[in-house]
């Protein structure tokens, strides 16, 4: 049996920088990986999928250069050639990543399934055959998330698509239909529709981002609709089935009962930790009650030297928070810090077109936690970068506290949202108040510039 300093499970973006960094520190390291190095985000998530919607924004572009004085005269998308260019970018990624675990010294790469058989012991099934049984001082989970599959009556019976599977599609939907209106499944919507599809977005809640300002929903609802997309909320899917190449779903919506008829469906109703077979209840990890690892604000679980980082942990399920986990993890042990997870920044960004990017708290949570707050607000039709680039979709919003000047939180709906709310991270992050911004110097004509006007919406 082999004995390691280090063995970390998962090689996604916590995984493998976490395990390079420790062998440059002169551990010992493992580092097994069950499918693909670089996890969900290189392979099946944030590159792949961005690559896509960059292919998807120009046909967009080309089809409204006529507002701007450019006429095109017919629009035709090569999808084969789409698929092509994401996956070259995916090989080129993922070839960079196993080139830095290749020229690690002191780091080994395992493909295989590894399992807990005792507390700090191993079973690895090995991809190529037989197992193999090893042990560490430390472990270290970053096995990730995978989708959630709603128990639908009939839905075994087709083959439905995942945010894994439908980057495999050759062609291109003639009618997708999407379980899910949260990230996922607005990007991957909102992209085939200007691919060519027609595309329907079946949402449980009373409206798509549930979790947002309802301003912030119904904006990007309009957006969708303008786009021919259908959104339809509180829904429940009651059955599904197939006839011949049909796939036909009966739904309530409220309680009005409606049959869609699609070609294909993705699944994007959530996620869920990729716990199952690890053999936790060997080891004496605990977990919560939707599977995820326990973990306290160091990211070590209930057992000493065993650690948890990413999705799998649950909390905040985005490729930099998984990232910032691999830099407290190896700071704290490696060059003996103090760092924790609490009270950590959680921006985010999704990228439908126009982007939401999101920081900090929302309107919905200042009023449940009783806040003295303001907000302010400035559509992008009135943003003179937007209007000049014709890139009028959507607003800025701000979150405030009258008495400190300090921003709680952004949501901006805008082209190159996730842009100008990291430079309201930054304010946030340096104590740089609204009023100071509000008087602030930007360079003309910018995006950011208009951050003058937005918090010039509480002058009194």
């Amino acid at each position: 049996m082999k004995h390691y300093d280090a063995i970390v499970i998962g090689a996604g973006q916590a995984g493998v920088p976490l395990a390079k960094k420790l062998a440059e520190a002169g551990k010992k390291t493992l580092l097994v990986e069950k499918r693909m190095v670089g996890g969900t985000c290189i392979n099946d998530g944030c590159t792949p999928t961005k690559a896509m919607i960059a292919s998807a924004k120009a046909v967009y572009q080309a089809k409204k250069a006529s507002a701007l004085g450019v006429e095109i005269e017919a629009v035709k998308i090569d999808f084969k050639k789409i698929v092509q260019r994401k996956d070259e970018i995916v090989a080129q990624f993922r070839s960079s990543s196993e080139k830095g675990i290749d020229e690690t010294k002191g780091l080994k790469l395992i493909f295989g399934t590894a399992k807990f058989s005792a507390e700090k012991e191993l079973t690895i099934a090995l991809s190529e055959g037989g197992e193999e049984k090893v042990t560490a001082d430390w472990i270290f989970i970053n096995t990730g998330a995978k989708t959630v599959i709603p128990n639908i009556d009939g839905l075994d019976q087709i083959d439905y698509l995942t945010s894994t599977t439908i980057l495999d599609l050759e062609a291109v939907p003639k009618h997708l239909v999407v379980i899910g209106g949260n990230y996922i499944g607005l990007e991957f919507g909102q992209m085939f529709s200007r691919f060519g599809s027609k595309v329907t977005i079946l949402e449980k809640s009373t409206s798509i981002l549930a979790k947002e300002d309802e301003d912030i929903s119904s904006a990007l609802t309009e957006i969708l609709s303008d786009e021919k997309i259908e959104v339809i909320t509180d829904v429940k899917v009651d059955k599904i089935s197939k006839e011949q190449k049909q796939i036909h779903i009966s739904l309530h919506c409220g309680k009005t009962k409606k049959n869609i008829t699609a070609s294909h469906v993705l699944i994007a109703a959530g996620r869920m930790p990729q716990t199952v077979d690890l053999g936790l209840e060997n080891c004496g990890v605990k977990m919560d009650d939707k599977g995820h690892v326990v973990v306290n604000e160091k990211l070590e679980t209930n057992i000493e030297g065993i650690y948890a980082l990413g999705d799998v942990k649950g909390g905040p399920a985005f490729t930099h928070i998984a990232y910032n986990d691999y830099t407290i993890v190896y700071r704290n042990l490696i060059e003996e810090k103090n760092y924790s997870i609490q009270d950590r920044p959680l921006p985010y960004c999704m990228f439908t077109d126009p982007q939401l990017g999101r920081i900090g708290i929302s309107e919905k949570e200042a009023k449940e936690k009783k806040l003295n707050y303001e907000v302010a607000v400035i559509p992008m039709s009135q943003v003179a970068r937007g209007i000049e680039t014709n890139e009028t979709l959507g607003l800025m919003k701000a979150i405030v506290d009258p008495d400190t000047k300090k921003i709680l939180g952004a949501a901006i709906l805008a082209s190159e949202g996730g842009e100008i709310m990291s430079v309201l991270q930054m304010a946030m992050e340096g104590d740089i108040t609204y009023d100071r911004i509000r008087y602030c110097v930007f360079a003309h004509p910018t995006y950011t510039e208009s951050l003058n006007n937005l918090f010039m919406k509480l002058d009194k």
